[in-house]
């Protein structure tokens, strides 16, 4: 494998490679920061198991968020069935303006409408593959392909008792009842504090999408998850779009879907904040 992408960056005038730093954060895939003889530095990522559109899923998404221009992602490189390499964004630690800039940032990427739901392709939201097939109706699209394609899998492998499956139905069949017909706009898609990045020149920056085309309230409401952002993001984040107040009243709805994956691929203490979701909604 080393042999592989070593051979590219020498080919491709990067450079050989001096020096392999891992990088923490991810748990899926080996990271690490590669400093090259010429002076340059590039990030790979490697996954000898992943499936064979994994990485070039992921380079999809980061080039659907480029072209938006609203948020700093990292340039696609090159692009393998086993790794990834991306341009060095660099990292440094978040100033005072770190966190408002990316409030506005994010807002300036979710002010772009799209014409339907779901993506040009599936791609994996972690592990998990991420349905994206296009459909015109929002609630259809989240009840389907983000609540109640988890939720089936977590019932097949035991994971979930069939009551909260059945719960997550009946949620799933009145989404229109509390979540407005709101138009699609690109989005992160698995936007948790951790994949946010704040790059060497202190401005921030966004890493490991699954970017698909939905609501933008959900993008919103999984950056509670696992952490929080600061509450300055968020004062940015109202200051610069025309999300309503009583968004926070839908985040649990919208974070059923980043909760039964996170079930589905780590166990632990998540089916607890499902069930109690369940039945606030159900």
């Amino acid at each position: 494998m080393e042999q592989l992408y070593a051979s590219w960056l020498s080919d491709a005038g990067y450079g050989e490679i001096t020096r392999i730093e891992a990088l923490s954060g991810g748990c899926i895939n080996n990271t690490a920061r590669l400093q090259l003889d010429s002076g340059l530095s590039v990030v790979l990522k490697v996954n000898n198991s992943a499936p064979a559109d994994f990485f070039h899923a992921e380079a999809a998404g980061l080039a659907a968020l480029s072209q938006r221009q609203a948020v700093r992602v990292p340039a696609v490189l090159q692009v393998s069935d086993r790794y990834l390499i991306l341009e060095d964004l660099g990292s440094a630690s978040p100033g005072r303006d770190y966190w408002p800039v990316l409030g506005a940032r994010l807002a300036a990427l979710h002010r772009e409408p799209a014409e339907a739901f779901g993506f040009t392709q599936d791609n994996y939201c972690g592990a998990t593959i991420q349905s994206n097939a296009v459909v015109s109706n929002g609630h259809q699209f989240f009840a389907e392909q983000r609540i109640m394609a988890l939720a089936l899998q977590c019932l097949d492998r035991g994971k979930i008792p069939k009551e909260s499956v059945r719960q997550l139905r009946r949620i799933s069949d009145r989404l229109d009842n509390w979540i407005p017909d709101f138009t699609p706009v690109l989005i992160h898609g698995d936007l948790w504090i951790g994949n946010s990045h704040c790059c060497a020149d202190g401005q921030p920056g966004l890493i490991d999408p699954a970017v698909y085309w939905g609501w933008a309230e959900a993008d919103l409401a999984m950056t509670a998850l696992f952490g929080g952002f600061p509450a300055t993001f968020y004062q940015s984040y109202y200051d610069n779009s025309e999300i309503t107040s009583d968004w926070q009243d839908r985040m649990p709805l919208y974070n059923l879907y980043p909760l039964l994956n996170h079930l589905l691929l780590f166990d632990g203490s998540y089916l607890r904040d499902i069930t109690e979701i369940c039945r606030r909604f159900a």
